[in-house]
């Protein structure tokens, strides 16, 4: 599969849509959860005995059987997915002292029209951090937060496309009111809860500890959003570099006004980002031809 494909792949039944076109019928949530995982491919997860929760979330919403990431390593797919861009970055390498960017982004995006965005990190010590990593020394796994999977921190600053630092915190401050979260927040577990510490105790223990903290943290969440005009979306940056797959990950919807079932349609993360711009009439973020999600929705 060529990165043409991947970037120009779109569901079942969805209209090509030129670059600046907004798709009107998406709905639009009061509240929606995007929360990345990392380094394992969609055979890896669904089916997997090991994440029973994340199946869970794929029976009762909608698996897209088809969705990619957009290339290796991890930074640059969430580059794509919050601004539609890797802003020239090909690596991992920590983005302190280059940032802030200035660039068009989807929190500044939801600010600009007096919406509001929040990125919470688990493990991050306290709001608007920019180190690089942090490992905190007051648990027995030793929970790494690193800045290269927090792609909202990269703008944080002031001027044009910017995002606060009161907008950047720790998952501590995730709300237990619902009704107090952004309209779009991301939700980014440490490394050792994102599935991408597999040193410790193995590859399918990464798996379960993820898979455990997801439903810990967001479930409540899940079942609330159901009732609630709100959306989950939980996908995975890249897949485990595997050369017969196509860096095909796992992504799924849960929540209201949705059409529960598997699509095999080709998506990735422009289409994901293509769709939540859409979804709040904002103006994408680039030219790259990758129609909103369509044909998943309903009333």
């Amino acid at each position: 599969m060529t990165f043409i494909q991947l970037i120009t792949g779109m569901v079942t039944g969805a209209a090509l849509l030129l670059p600046a076109q907004i798709q009107n019928d998406i709905p639009q949530y009061d509240h929606v959860i995007v929360i990345v995982e990392e380094n394992h491919a969609y055979h890896q997860l669904i089916g997997s005995p090991n994440a029973p929760y994340i199946n869970s979330l794929a029976k009762g919403g909608v698996l897209f059987t088809d969705s990619h990431g957009i290339g290796h390593p991890s930074q640059p797919n969430y580059l794509v997915l919050f601004s539609g861009s890797t802003q020239g970055v090909t690596g991992d390498e920590c983005l302190e002292g280059k940032t802030p960017f200035k660039t068009p982004n989807l929190g500044a995006a939801l600010i600009d029209k007096k919406l509001t965005f929040k990125g919470y990190a688990q493990t991050m010590p306290k709001a608007g951090f920019l180190d690089c990593s942090y490992l905190s020394s007051s648990v027995t796994i030793g929970r790494l937060y690193a800045r290269k999977h927090i792609p909202w921190a990269n703008w944080l600053g002031t001027g044009v496309n910017t995002i606060p630092p009161s907008a950047s915190v720790p998952m501590t401050d995730f709300p237990k009111d619902f009704t107090k979260l952004p309209t779009v927040a991301f939700v980014v577990p440490d490394m050792d809860h994102d599935m991408h510490n597999i040193g410790f105790q193995g590859d399918a223990a990464a798996i379960r500890r993820g898979d455990i903290w997801l439903k810990e943290n967001i479930a409540e969440y899940a079942e609330w959003a159901k009732k609630h005009n709100s959306l989950l979306i939980v996908t995975t940056d890249e897949d485990d570099y595997s050369s017969k797959n196509g860096n095909k990950i796992t992504t799924i919807f849960y929540g209201a006004r949705l059409l529960p079932g598997q699509y095999k349609g080709l998506i990735n993360h422009y289409n994901l980002l293509h769709t939540l711009e859409s979804m709040y009439g904002l103006p994408f973020t680039d030219n790259v031809v990758a129609p909103p999600i369509a044909g998943i929705w309903g009333k």
